[in-house]
């Protein structure tokens, strides 16, 4: 079992940054890939960036490549967006999700969600 809380969404101007954490409880936390979704009002749930458990592995989407960084520290169990460059069609709820092996791109392989941070990108 693996309970996940994101933080650090907010509202930035186009051009700033952010950066998320997702906190982790749980002992095997080390050995979950774990994903950053986010999902837009009326736009489907999608898949940002994602990591595996030793972090020698990574996905970008198009969309975020070079833009964002994921990284992830097994031993404070937290996983980090770092968000530069940002753009008002970056403005969504941001989620961290958990799944056991390797990364995947589909929502239902992921069963462990966070609550989800806002994330506003202004013009």
């Amino acid at each position: 079992q693996v309970q996940l809380v994101e933080s650090g969404g907010g509202l930035v101007q186009a051009g700033g940054s952010l950066r998320l954490s997702c906190a982790a409880s749980g002992r095997t936390f080390s050995t979950y890939a774990v994903g950053w979704f986010r999902q837009a009002p009326g736009k489907e749930r999608e898949l940002v960036t994602a990591i595996n458990w030793s972090a020698g592995s990574t996905y970008y989407a198009d969309s975020v490549k070079g833009r964002f960084t994921i990284s992830r520290d097994n031993a404070k169990k937290t996983v980090y967006l770092q968000m530069n460059s940002l753009k008002p069609e970056d403005t969504a709820v941001y989620y961290c999700a958990a799944r056991i092996g390797r990364i995947r791109v589909e929502v239902s392989e992921y069963g462990y969600w966070g609550q989800g941070t806002q994330v506003t990108v202004s013009s």
